[in-house]
C-alpha cells in the first residue's frame, strides 16, 4: 500500500511535525478569539472615539478651479496630518453650483478596519476636513481578524494558507497511523465519535 512505503512515511512524518510547528501561533489564535467571539459579554470594552479637523491644501481637491479630487492623494494627506487608518470606501461628493461657482460641496468617505470604524466629512467650500474615529479596542480588533473584516488582502491569504496548512496537518497524521493497524483502529473510532458528537449538539442547540 501506498501510504505505507517508507519514503511516504518519511516524509508524511516530516510535515507534520512542522506544519505544526507553523500552525502553533496561528491555531492558538484562532482557538482563543473564538471563546472571545462566543462569548461577547466577558470581553466587554469601552469604545475609544475622537475628533479632528483639518485644512486640506488646494490641490488635492481642485484642478483648474474645477473640482477634481485625488483621492489617494487625499488619503495619504490625512493619514499623514490625522491617526486615521484603514481602507477608504467610495467617496460620495456632493456639488451646488450658482453662475458656475461653487456656492455647496460635500465630500465623504468611511473608513474600516478591524475594531476600528473612521468617517470623512470634507466641506469643499473651504477645505475644511472633519474626521471622527472610534477604536472598540483589542478584542474587537482580534475578533474581526478571526473573521477577516476589514483586514485586507494580505490577510486574507494568510486565513486561506491556515485552512490548508490544517487540512495538510490532518491528512498526514492519517497517513502517519495508517502502518499502525490498532492505533489507527482506536484512532478512526475515536473520530466517529468526534462526528457523531458533534452532529448531537448541532441537532439540539440549532432550534
Amino acid at each position: 500500500m501506498l501510504l505505507k512505503r517508507r519514503g511516504v512515511q518519511l516524509w508524511a512524518r516530516r510535515l507534520h511535525i512542522y506544519v505544526s510547528m507553523a500552525l502553533l501561533a496561528l491555531v492558538l489564535f484562532f482557538a482563543i478569539t473564538g471563546v472571545t467571539l462566543n462569548r461577547p459579554e466577558l470581553f466587554v470594552a469601552e469604545p475609544t472615539s475622537a475628533s479632528y479637523e483639518v485644512q486640506v491644501p488646494m490641490e488635492l481637491l481642485f484642478s483648474e478651479s474645477k473640482i477634481n479630487v485625488d483621492q489617494n492623494g487625499l488619503v495619504a494627506f490625512l493619514k499623514q496630518a490625522t491617526p486615521l487608518k484603514g481602507a477608504a470606501s467610495g467617496f460620495d461628493s456632493y456639488t451646488e453650483y450658482e453662475d458656475g461657482e461653487l456656492i455647496e460641496g460635500e465630500l465623504s468617505a468611511d473608513f474600516k478596519a478591524p475594531g476600528y470604524n473612521g468617517s470623512l466629512f470634507l466641506d469643499l467650500s473651504n477645505q475644511i476636513a472633519q474626521i471622527d474615529t472610534t477604536d472598540y479596542g483589542l478584542i474587537a480588533e482580534l475578533n474581526d481578524l478571526h473573521k477577516g473584516r476589514h483586514s485586507g488582502e494580505v490577510w486574507k491569504w494568510v486565513i486561506d494558507l491556515s485552512g490548508v496548512l490544517m487540512v495538510l496537518f490532518v491528512v498526514t497524521g492519517v497517513c502517519l497511523l495508517v502502518p499502525k493497524k490498532k492505533t489507527f483502529s482506536t484512532a478512526i473510532n475515536w473520530a466517529v465519535l468526534g462526528l457523531i458528537s458533534t452532529l448531537a449538539v448541532y441537532w439540539a442547540a440549532v432550534p
